[in-house]
């Protein structure tokens, strides 16, 4: 389908105004003395100087810096258009045009090249500062292996002659009593931990949320999910965990 042109109310103003000002501006420059393509050229020298200001003045002011340069060429052009619309409306005999207006328009070109270098070479949006880029190599520190020697072997110790035994009388040997063993002690059992009650809507809005994971996944919620989309302690995570299982 064909997208239908619909005319803009504001588009067409804008256009009839830049006629009228564009003509304005060409028979001023013309009954100045500037005839033939130079007539023709007063115009869009103005009308170019105040867009370009104007494009300045919003780009200076995004970036939060100072625009007092921008607004006072948007100024000189729109007293310039300005001017001659007003001249033109009757005020003036253009048959007869005074030598100050004749100076001020042969001394707008070097005005209007003037502003429109400045426009151009003014400094623009700050430039920021990038952050580094962190380091993907980490170096790690080399592992010191310490080896532990061991002597396994023993060293032989001397040997020592054994002196000759005298007789001694027999004797009966004593029993040798067994030490009875140390009982055990048990361990002590942890007591179970007391369940954590859980109110009944927070049930029933973590079954929502359990059967939306369900249906998004294809997996059943973990208590570490449920815990992150309730904002919930682990215990109560588990417990609730506990109760959609």
């Amino acid at each position: 389908m064909r997208p239908t042109l619909r005319p803009d109310a504001v588009l067409v103003q804008a256009v009839i105004a830049g006629a009228l000002s564009f003509a304005h501006l060409h028979d001023l420059a013309e009954a100045a003395g500037q005839t033939g393509w130079k007539a023709w050229a007063y115009p869009v020298s103005v009308d170019l100087l105040l867009v370009a200001a104007w494009h300045r003045l919003r780009s200076l002011r995004a970036a939060g810096t100072s625009a007092r340069s921008a607004w006072t060429w948007f100024t000189v052009a729109l007293a310039a258009s300005l001017g001659a619309n007003i001249a033109t409306a009757g005020l003036l005999d253009l048959t007869d045009v005074p030598d100050w207006l004749r100076i001020l328009v042969a001394g707008w070109p070097a005005l209007a090249f003037l502003g429109g270098t400045l426009l151009v070479h003014s400094p623009g949006h700050p430039a920021v500062a990038q952050p580094a880029e962190p380091t993907t190599g980490t170096e790690e520190p080399a592992a010191v292996e310490a080896v532990i020697e061991r002597d396994d072997v023993a060293e032989p110790e001397p040997e020592i002659a054994a002196a000759p035994a005298l007789p001694s009388p027999e004797l009966e040997p004593e029993p040798v009593l067994e030490p009875a063993p140390e009982p055990v002690p048990e361990a002590a059992s942890e007591p179970a931990p007391a369940p954590v009650p859980v109110p009944p809507a927070l049930v029933a809005h973590a079954r929502k949320v359990a059967d939306d994971y369900r249906a998004r996944t294809g997996y059943p919620i973990d208590a570490d999910t449920l815990r992150s989309r309730l904002g919930v302690p682990p215990p109560m995570a588990n417990a609730i965990a506990a109760q959609l299982a």
